[in-house]
């Protein structure tokens, strides 16, 4: 395939499109996965310790938006 590419005259701006879109892709990806780790452990330690539970809560909801923040900063960076 990168033979292909090299071949053509006009592919690097074809495939400097597609590498950074590729890189939010996973950016994104990977957030998804931070977030549901979140809300999975935050679940389980309220599940373990009821009496905490708005503190787990609060805790989660930050450290999600900042997984999320993540996506941001590759989307600006693109």
């Amino acid at each position: 395939m990168f033979e292909m590419l090299a071949a053509a005259p006009d592919a690097a701006p074809v495939a400097a499109a597609a590498a950074s879109k590729l890189h939010i892709g996973l950016a994104a990806l990977g957030s998804a996965i931070g977030v549901g780790f979140v809300g999975m452990k935050a679940a389980e330690a309220t599940g373990r310790n009821p009496g905490a539970a708005g503190e787990i809560r609060t805790q989660a909801i930050i450290f999600a938006a900042l997984a999320e923040g993540i996506v941001f900063i590759a989307i600006f960076l693109a």
